[in-house]
């Protein structure tokens, strides 16, 4: 169930990440609705960075309360 929420974020990462990348990658300025949704997709990316390493250390801390 964790990997597959995982693999999940990891897809939304690499849409929010492409996006980014894409929108940088015009000549034009952002304009404010631009700007807006850039930051936005900004925050989502941290969001979504933190849920993957909580599942991580969740992860890391079941394994080694197995193992003692």
């Amino acid at each position: 169930m964790m990997r597959d929420s995982a693999f999940a974020i990891k897809n939304e990462l690499q849409h929010l990440i492409g996006a980014q990348i894409d929108r940088l990658g015009k000549e034009s300025q952002l304009n404010a609705s631009e700007l807006d949704q850039y930051h936005s997709r900004a925050q989502e990316i941290a969001v979504l960075y933190g849920e993957l390493d909580d599942m991580s250390r969740r992860r890391f801390y079941e394994k080694r309360s197995k193992a003692s």
